[in-house]
């Protein structure tokens, strides 16, 4: 029997991500003092240890750093994080992703033209928490069109989306939103290598025998590639590192389909497919 493994087209880290570990890696190199991340720099445990043995470490607060520089990490903060850590006499290394950056203005625009901000994301998720500081009082965080019932909308209101939520999602709470509001403006934010990842994994998934997808477990995009994935091909499996395959999922396959989330780096994903060649060749 011929086995094929195959990657998604569009797979792994992103820019984003991409731009947040080079930003870490030049200040583990050249900044003077300690260097701390205010918490994880990305949602991937492995990263984050792989960083800590580069000297690296991660602070959850700003206060508990007193000396050399704090990374803000790539899904963003509230912006009073960064003035307090000015404050300090911190120097502030700004790693959050460019893409983050351009909802945190979309969010602000809304709320200065008066409209009610809608934010569609994980309650909770370092991202939309981010977000949220660029809001006011009335802004509200939805997951789903039920998250709607609860709360008392005004005439006009805007809508933003977490980076890294799905289309799907979004259309449904829009849809739920027309009915209810005289003024409805919607700046898609969903970043675009989201999306690529989403579809190739969708497409990919639809065509193979088991799915693997490679990402942290804390990763919003990597479970939502994971569920995707796993509408397509009710054999998927999620793993945060190549060790936690096991060589029963292979048993009589014949095509093998693997993706990763955007904060997977290459390496990882390489690993993975090794270790699948491993656990298959012998049979």
């Amino acid at each position: 029997m011929s086995l094929t493994i195959e990657v998604a087209r569009h797979a792994g880290v992103c820019y984003g991500v991409e731009r947040a570990l080079t930003l870490a890696a030049e200040a583990a190199r050249e900044a003077r003092g300690p260097v701390r991340t205010l918490g994880p720099l990305i949602h991937n445990p492995l990263v984050v240890s792989e960083l800590e043995h580069a000297g690296v470490t991660v602070a959850d607060r700003v206060e508990e750093v007193d000396a050399g520089t704090v990374i803000i990490r790539a899904h963003g903060v509230v912006p009073q994080v960064v003035d307090r850590a000015e404050r300090l006499g911190l120097t502030v290394l700004d790693a959050t992703c460019p893409y983050v950056k351009k909802v945190h203005m979309a969010a602000e625009k809304l709320v200065r033209e008066g409209y009610q901000l809608i934010v569609v994301g994980e309650s909770g998720h370092p991202e939309v928490e981010g977000i949220m500081g660029h809001a006011d009082e009335r802004a509200r965080v939805v997951s789903s069109p039920a998250d709607l019932d609860a709360i008392e909308l005004s005439r006009k209101v805007g809508v933003v989306v977490q980076t890294t939520q799905t289309v799907g999602t979004l259309s449904s709470i829009v849809s739920a939103l027309l009915s209810r509001t005289a003024e409805l403006r919607v700046i898609n934010t969903i970043c675009a290598a989201t999306q690529e990842r989403q579809d190739s994994a969708a497409e990919l998934a639809a065509r193979v025998d088991v799915m693997i997808v490679v990402g942290g477990k804390n990763s919003g995009n990597t479970r939502r590639l994971a569920q995707i994935c796993q509408m397509g091909c009710a054999h998927t499996h999620h793993i945060e590192d190549a060790s936690e395959l096991e060589a029963s999922w292979f048993a009589g396959v014949e095509h093998i389909g693997v993706t990763a989330g955007a904060s997977t780096p290459a390496a990882h994903i390489d690993r993975a497919v090794e270790k699948i060649r491993a656990l298959t060749e012998a049979r």
